[in-house]
């Protein structure tokens, strides 16, 4: 499931990189909403919406490294028939000349990296944001109401206070250091925000003018270009897909109904990795659409029925006197 933008050669345009780069935010939103919705018949879902960073962070981190392993591209930039490529590096000869050497095939390191850009630092960034969110709201609301937590009663009664001596001491510990902690972050992650931001509009816009070839500061840390694969490319990508699962078959050990089960089980997770692009994207197009659909339809069926007005009655007829 391919979605092209359009444009000419092997450089994808501003669009499709700005395209392929809100698609994980977009499915996010979606899929938030989707559990949300399933959640009010399914209460057990509640759980995964409380640990919303945690759970859309281990999605992307299967789907980022398996799309990374067998493409060379990430999650949405394989939708958009993108696929990263090494930069070209110029070394240096003893004889003074230069010779330019590339690889089509992404490294190890490179691999790695774009896990962690692609995933784990997305996770901090929201963990930080959250953090700044409830300092904020606690500085909010120390500004409009005081301290609140000045004169209260603890509601622990005549407890001896030596029982509770380690008890408090260690929470008073912890709850400092927490404090401290959301004072730094609240006082850092402004500055960093518009520092990452600064820098994605610069690399962005840089971008849009034809003036680097990086998309972002991640792509140009990493040394990688995107690029667009070609049909041969996908071709290869295909076969190596299927050469790297014999091997992962032959590797198999033990009796033969061990084998049989462990393959059963090989099959099944390739399919749903190959079939969780379209899938994933498909289920929350769908899911959504139903939603429209009964929305409207109940808005419809609650929606009072408005009668047109009566016609006015006749004017009264006057008798004339003779």
């Amino acid at each position: 499931m391919l979605f092209q933008v359009g444009g000419q050669g092997s450089r994808p345009t501003f669009f499709e990189m700005a395209a392929a780069q809100q698609l994980p935010a977009s499915l996010r939103a979606a899929l938030t909403y989707s559990i949300g919705v399933l959640a009010l018949r399914r209460p057990f879902l509640h759980k995964l919406l409380d640990f919303e960073d945690e759970s859309f962070a281990l999605l992307m981190l299967v789907l980022e490294s398996h799309t990374l392993r067998t493409t060379d591209a990430s999650f949405s930039e394989s939708l958009y028939g993108l696929r990263r490529r090494p930069a070209n590096i110029a070394l240096k000869n003893d004889d003074a000349t230069t010779t330019t050497t590339s690889s089509s095939a992404l490294r190890r390191r490179q691999r790695v990296l774009s896990v962690v850009f692609l995933v784990v630092l997305p996770y901090l960034k929201s963990k930080l944001h959250s953090i700044y969110n409830r300092e904020r709201e606690a500085r909010l609301q120390a500004t409009l109401w005081g301290d609140e937590t000045q004169g209260f009663d603890d509601g622990r009664g005549d407890y001896s206070p030596v029982s509770t001596l380690t008890s408090d001491a260690a929470a008073s510990i912890s709850m400092r250091i927490a404090n401290r902690v959301q004072r730094i972050v609240g006082f850092c992650y402004p500055w960093l925000h518009a520092s990452t931001e600064g820098l994605q509009f610069a690399y962005q816009l840089l971008y849009l003018l034809d003036a680097t070839g990086y998309y972002s500061l991640a792509l140009h840390a990493l040394g990688i270009h995107v690029c667009r694969a070609t049909g041969q490319e996908l071709m290869d990508t295909s076969s190596r897909i299927s050469k790297m699962r014999n091997r992962e078959r032959e590797r198999l050990r033990g009796p033969q109904w061990l084998k049989t089960l462990q393959g059963a089980l090989l099959s099944c997770s390739y399919t749903v990795l190959d079939y969780a692009q379209t899938g994933l994207i498909a289920a929350v197009f769908f899911f959504k659409m139903m939603e429209w659909w009964y929305q409207s339809a109940e808005e419809r069926m609650s929606a009072p029925t408005v009668y047109p007005p009566p016609p006015p009655p006749p004017p009264p007829k006057v008798k004339k006197q003779i």
